[in-house]
């Protein structure tokens, strides 16, 4: 019953995630068109247009990323895991699976100290004059999601394992 309970909240953060990403990736569209437009017929460029844009392109990207953990659709070697038996798989898998849930929560808990550090805190995006780190922000947070997705594929593991002895 729990197991169902995370799998969902799981699936549904996926769905947010996409959600997202649809949302910035038309937002770049939709702002480099304007752009386009606004420079070349009406010589008058938006001036935060290209900074903006490449923001949104990186929290698309920290997204997309997190998403593709969700989906363990990440780049693996995954001959040796392939050539074991089920059980075995699984229980490699969840090994792997601490592994890098531990480098996710280590880049995480990075991220984390560096946006609560004071002279990070007083930087000012240049057009915008937003604070920096409502951007520097994406990173950790996208990290602990991820971490959060590699949490629960390691569960998956471990149940599909504990499965398999019965």
């Amino acid at each position: 019953m729990m197991f169902d309970y995370i799998q969902k909240t799981d699936k549904g953060l996926a769905v947010i995630e996409r959600g997202l990403l649809v949302a910035f990736i038309g937002a770049i569209t939709c702002i480099m068109m304007t752009q386009v437009v606004l420079r070349y017929f009406f010589s008058a460029p938006i001036f935060w247009a290209e900074e903006i844009s490449v923001q949104m392109m990186v929290f698309a990207t920290l997204i997309g990323l997190s998403l593709l953990v969700h989906h363990g659709r990440l780049v693996t070697i995954d001959f040796l895991p392939n050539a074991l038996p089920d059980r075995a798989r699984h229980l490699l898998m969840a090994a792997v699976g601490v592994v890098m849930l531990a480098l996710f929560l280590f880049v995480s808990w990075l991220g984390w100290d560096w946006i609560s550090r004071p002279e990070v805190r007083i930087e000012l995006v240049a057009t915008t004059q937003l604070p920096r780190w409502y951007n520097y922000a994406v990173l950790p947070l996208a990290v602990t999601i991820m971490s959060w997705h590699q949490f629960v594929a390691i569960l998956r593991e471990l149940h599909a394992f504990i499965r398999g002895t019965k």
